[in-house]
């Protein structure tokens, strides 16, 4: 069916001098691959906030004196903070925009400045909002002098990295031209990996407080580059600001491309949307969302009970009860980890998400099987090589979870809840990821007490469940605009 005409945004669809091969891949412009990188300093953050409480253990304690209840307190509690942020995330970015920053002099509009042309004062929006909360977090661990404002810095930081864990892979999807857009969003994952690996890299040589200053770093560089990067044009559509989100989405294309059919689709997709009354919590649950609320809800649950946070955060502890150094096995999950998600980068605009998240989610399955078969074989004393088929295990789930397991269901969030309801939505599905998070990493020890391969052969019960999930249930979005995913959803 043809397209009808629109004119209201400087255009007409339906001239043909306008036509812009709409299946002609698009390249990545300078705008897009700076914004990206931008928004991904957060990410960097949220993975230096991971990796830094184990390297800095033992220093804190023996600084601060402080006690191993007191210690876990520091460690855990920035999980509270996450899920309060959580609940704010999606509503802080609807109602203050994704980015950030945006400003204009009085007489005079920056060019650096594509939203809220009516203001003439500085605002802070999703990511900037965050990111104070996060250099606050470094701050107050920086100068702490006791187990109070060690507490105080890291819940503040766990609240700015519940918000970023949302905003981020959603203002790169909104941002980024179909054929790309999975590749860009993964590198979210990609930088949260880079930030726990320089954490466990550099924690064992230098000081704990200069750590907490390196990790601070990133918060400062998106801070800055906040001010030059331009809003989602998406997320201007649905605020009604239509040559705003004309500018912005030019900017990101190449000011030679032609943006006259991706603009119209947004345009009469939010318009649609705009027709309906706006959206409660209670309206996820409307029997035309769920779809994608089973889909979003589902792979954030499967992604953390398939035991991901367990093996991060007592990787260490895990090896060293199978026999093996904790340090080298350490050092070998970081090798491993970067490459494979590197590699998932590179294929995930080629093989689509859903072939990717499978073969991620067999490979957490059998990694899962290896380590607990080693701890069978250990306590069954039948094979002394135990240890070693403790670290395949782990290097397997490890290399498999950063192939896409890590990445995939963030980027699918991104792509599956139509713009009225993406706050609501992106709030509950990552509260809900992060609620997994504290309730695998406070159980497993628990459960290691219990039983030792008991405990991996459930983790691999639930990747293998994965698989399945993903083959029945959520759809291959590679290729297509975020207003086609949507529709088809709804």
């Amino acid at each position: 069916m043809e397209r009808p005409e629109r004119t209201e945004v400087g255009f007409t669809t339906t001239d043909p001098l306008l036509s812009t091969g709409g299946d002609t891949p698009a390249s990545a412009t300078l705008a897009v691959v700076f914004s990206t990188l931008v928004a991904v300093s957060g990410s960097f953050v949220f993975g230096s906030a991971v990796g830094f409480s184990s390297p800095a253990q033992n220093g804190i304690i023996k600084d601060l004196d402080l006690s191993v209840a007191e210690y876990s307190v520091f460690g855990s509690i920035w999980t509270i903070g996450a899920m309060i942020g959580a609940v704010m995330s999606g509503k802080l970015a609807d109602l203050f925009a994704r980015r950030g920053v945006s400003f204009q002099f009085v007489g005079k509009t920056s060019s650096l400045s594509l939203v809220h042309s009516n203001y003439s004062c500085l605002i802070m929006q999703a990511m900037g909002f965050s990111e104070l909360f996060c250099l606050l977090g470094w701050l107050a661990i920086i100068f702490g002098k006791n187990a109070l404002w060690l507490d105080i810095g890291r819940l503040l930081m766990g609240y700015g990295v519940g918000i970023i864990s949302y905003v981020v892979p959603v203002y790169i999807a909104e941002i980024t031209p179909k054929n790309l857009r999975g590749a860009f969003t993964t590198v979210n994952q990609l930088m949260i990996c880079c930030g726990v690996s320089l954490m466990y890299v550099v924690g064992v040589i230098i000081n704990w407080r200069l750590l907490a200053v390196i990790g601070a770093i990133p918060c400062i560089i998106q801070l800055l580059g906040l001010f030059f990067i331009p809003e989602s044009p998406r997320w201007l559509a649905k605020a009604g600001q239509w040559k705003e989100c004309e500018a912005s989405l030019q900017r990101l294309r190449g000011k030679d491309a032609n943006i006259s059919e991706e603009a119209a689709e947004i345009k009469e997709y939010t318009e649609t949307l705009q027709k309906l009354s706006e959206a409660k919590l209670i309206d996820l649950f409307h029997k035309k969302y769920a779809h994608s609320l089973i889909v979003g809800v589902g792979l954030m649950v499967l992604q953390q009970f398939g035991g991901v946070n367990a093996i991060a955060y007592y990787a260490s502890s895990i090896f060293e009860s199978a026999g093996f150094s904790g340090r080298i096995g350490s050092i070998a999950m970081v090798v491993v980890q970067i490459p494979m998600q590197v590699l998932g980068v590179l294929l995930m605009d080629k093989s689509g998400r859903r072939p990717l998240l499978m073969v991620s989610a067999a490979g957490t399955c059998l990694g899962c099987f290896l380590l607990g078969s080693s701890f069978l074989l250990q306590d069954l004393q039948l094979w002394k090589s135990s240890p070693f088929l403790a670290l395949v295990g782990i290097l397997v789930f490890t290399g498999s979870f950063s192939l896409g397991m890590g990445g995939i269901p963030w980027v699918i969030m991104s792509e599956i809840f139509p713009i009225n309801v993406k706050g609501l939505a992106g709030s509950l599905v990552t509260v809900i990821n992060w609620f997994g998070s504290w309730i695998v990493s406070y159980s497993f020890n628990f459960l290691m007490l219990w039983s030792s391969e008991g405990t991996f052969f459930i983790f691999s019960a639930v990747c293998g469940v994965t698989v399945m999930f993903v083959a029945k249930l959520v759809p291959e979005t590679k290729g297509r605009t975020l207003e086609e995913i949507q529709s088809s959803f709804t």
